[in-house]
């Protein structure tokens, strides 16, 4: 079997799994990974200590004799309306009975990602260890490894790099989860040796840039993580920056917002999966879910609710703690509905052993009170 035949099977099976997209990039240098030392060294990753692996810097260092990336893309676009197609009221505004409303970030609506396509990836590499009798060694990520799949994915021609750092496919968009399998085996690249990868049709757009509300994206396509509200809630352990809360306003668990005004967004398909749907509690869902119920969360209950959720990542405490602080910035005023039981939860917050969670939440008091 040749390598080009190969990769038509792959393809072919991974489509069969419901990937949307796939492709096989070479284990190569590519050029974007050229600045990644630049950029690290700017300090723009963070305390995100992970991303200083050098093997980061090339998919040939993953494994020895490393060949080929496979990349799949799977959609994770759920029907539920954007963020910046809820009306302010439903979300930032005590003024109605149900209280203000968060916002989780759509790719953590339903199943965590890491589960749903590590699956597929596992029944994929098991395809092609029954198919191809060659021996070869093989590693499967779903944003686990030391590898940059969005760089990768580019290479196997599945979209461009936009401005916001996401790939971006020209029918697709850009909600799409990315999983790759590294292997030593001998595959022909979906890009031929005279094509180049897909164009960047971003143009003269501005609209991710202009719309972070921290100014992460701090030049067309390169993103500042210590700014962004992905980063700030989910992967920063500690206090965030005070001159950042308000940037974050509802957003308790990631961001979509450089997402949500891109045009290649517009028509993005749904996802046929039922795994990526917002998860329900009882009266309470995590699409735009009830700050005051989140900040009310014991530990032994975040963990048996967010249990194979990717909502997980951010520990108890980082979803309390960003509750407090979308909870400062709802604007909610005193005599609206449940102000009284909101401030008697952030005072009990206020008086936590956890001195993380004790700043914030006399932080939110402070801006409340500054909105009556």
């Amino acid at each position: 079997m040749t390598a080009a035949e190969r990769t038509s099977r792959i393809v072919e099976h991974a489509r069969a799994l419901g990937f949307d997209l796939c492709g096989v990039a070479p284990a190569a240098d590519f050029p974007e990974l050229a600045h990644l030392g630049e950029w690290l060294a700017s300090g723009n990753a963070g305390e995100m200590k992970y991303l200083h692996d050098d093997r980061r810097a090339s998919p040939a260092r993953v494994m020895n004799g490393a060949r080929s990336v496979i990349v799949c893309a799977l959609n994770y676009n759920s029907s539920p309306p954007r963020s910046i197609e809820v009306p302010a009221e439903n979300l930032s505004s005590a003024g109605h009975a149900n209280g203000p409303r968060g916002w989780i970030s759509r790719y953590a609506w339903g199943d965590d990602y890491h589960d749903v396509l590590g699956k597929k990836l596992d029944a994929l590499l098991a395809e092609m260890r029954a198919r191809f009798t060659e021996p070869f060694d093989a590693r499967r990520y779903v944003d686990t490894g030391p590898i940059v799949e969005r760089v990768a994915a580019k290479y196997a021609g599945l979209g461009w790099l936009g401005k916001n750092t996401c790939l971006i496919n020209e029918n697709l968009g850009s909600w799409l989860f990315l999983g790759v399998i590294v292997t030593t085996l001998d595959l022909a690249p979906s890009l031929g040796p005279a094509e180049a990868p897909p164009p960047d049709l971003c143009g003269n757009c501005r609209l991710c840039i202009e719309a972070c509300p921290t100014e992460a994206i701090v030049a067309p396509y390169v993103l500042d993580a210590r700014r962004c509200i992905s980063y700030l809630t989910i992967e920063l352990r500690g206090a965030i920056p005070p001159e950042l809360r308000e940037g974050l306003g509802k957003h308790v668990f990631g961001c979509d917002i450089c997402q949500d005004v891109c045009p290649w967004n517009l028509r993005a398909p749904v996802t046929p999966f039922a795994a990526f749907t917002p998860r329900t509690r009882g009266e309470h869902s995590l699409f735009a879910p009830d700050l005051e119920w989140l900040a009310s969360l014991g530990e032994a209950e975040f963990r048996e609710i967010f249990r194979g959720s990717a909502v997980k990542r951010t520990k108890w405490r980082g979803l309390v703690r960003n509750a407090c602080v979308a909870l400062g910035n709802s604007g909610v005023r005193r005599g609206e509905p449940r102000y009284a039981a909101i401030c008697e939860r952030l005072t009990e917050l206020a008086a936590s052993d956890d001195a993380v969670i004790a700043e914030h939440a006399r932080w939110a008091l402070v801006k409340l009170e500054a909105a009556t």
